[in-house]
């Protein structure tokens, strides 16, 4: 199939600030009410302490209350560890929002295959350590908020072992602040496995209200990276597009399955955005396309996203698709 740049290639500058902080502050309110370029490793505890047991179907979900017991746990069911971290300001609104999800069935089994941890935000991880345990660079995007990350402690193999993969700020302060909305919270939990930007800009992609469709295909390694490398190439210039295009959709078409081409959209935050801002305005920008939007929001069937920060404080986003050919 010849090279078609409608189609092969899209690349969105359009931004409007004003609808872009209209569009922000109802994405945060949906999160709450419910309708760096590389992460940082979250360092193991060096603390010894007894674990908690397994929750069964028949027991509510246990919150283990410390971050050590969490990772220990984690470590060796071989699962994501699902941490809240609250500031001392926003404890009852964390307790209250852990009580309203022990009523929600619907929940139990994505939660069930999560190891759950509270913890407060400025203790130190243990002991023998003297940071709050919420200063730590692998929680830097939370800007000091209270809110959830994940982390992958499921398979050593894998590179983002050991590493925060999500992170959720709270929307709002002390009693008023809010921990994601039940639907928020489902989308959290059933991400695929990447790193953490990969999983914010899918997160974002899916929060989307009229819910996009490009991510429910299958997660492919394959365009994951290929996001990651073009993202990556941006950031380094500093500059948005499909540079190499040309020969990176030959590329990527050669190792497809037969029957499927590649296509790509690129976008770019404002400057100084944090990694959260940044992909919700990312996929803001698509949607003020229609061709972008058409490919963002089409299925697909197979997917990959990615955005990397730049020197120049801003971030630049790459969703590449595989999809039928023809269509």
């Amino acid at each position: 199939m010849a090279f078609s740049p409608p189609s092969g290639r899209l690349t969105t500058t359009c931004r409007s600030r004003a609808g872009l902080a209209a569009l922000l502050a109802s994405f945060l309110a949906w999160l709450a009410l419910g309708t760096p370029t590389r992460q940082a490793s979250a360092e193991p505890p060096t603390t010894a302490a007894p674990v908690s047991p397994t929750d069964s179907d028949d027991t509510p979900l246990g919150w283990l209350d410390s971050y050590g017991d969490g990772w220990r746990l984690a470590e060796r069911q071989q699962r994501l560890l699902l941490l809240q971290l609250w500031q001392p300001s926003e404890r009852n609104a964390a307790a209250v929002w852990r009580s309203e999800l022990s009523q929600i069935r619907s929940l139990r089994a994505s939660l069930s295959s999560h190891t759950l941890a509270t913890c407060d935000a400025s203790q130190p991880a243990t002991a023998a350590e003297r940071d709050a345990l919420g200063n730590h660079p692998a929680f830097a995007e939370l800007h000091g908020r209270s809110g959830l990350a994940v982390i992958d402690l499921q398979s050593p193999e894998r590179g983002t072992y050991g590493r925060v993969i999500s992170l959720v700020p709270v929307t709002g302060r002390g009693d008023a602040a809010r921990f994601p909305s039940v639907a928020a919270l489902r989308i959290l939990l059933e991400l695929p496995a990447g790193s953490l930007t990969q999983r914010t800009l899918i997160y974002a992609v899916r929060l989307h209200p009229e819910t996009p469709k490009s991510t429910d295909g299958l997660s492919s390694a394959l365009l994951m990276e290929e996001a990651e490398k073009h993202s990556m190439h941006q950031a380094s210039i500093g500059v948005q597009g499909h540079h190499a295009w040309d020969h990176r959709f030959h590329r990527i078409n050669a190792r497809l399955p037969a029957g499927l081409v590649a296509q790509e959209v690129c976008a770019e935050s404002w400057p100084g955005q944090d990694l959260f801002a940044a992909a919700i305005e990312c996929v803001h920008s698509w949607r003020q396309s229609s061709g972008h939007w058409s490919a963002v929001s089409g299925r697909h069937t197979f997917f990959g996203y990615d955005m990397k920060r730049g020197a120049n404080g801003i971030w630049y986003a790459t969703g590449i698709f595989g999809r039928a050919r023809g269509l």
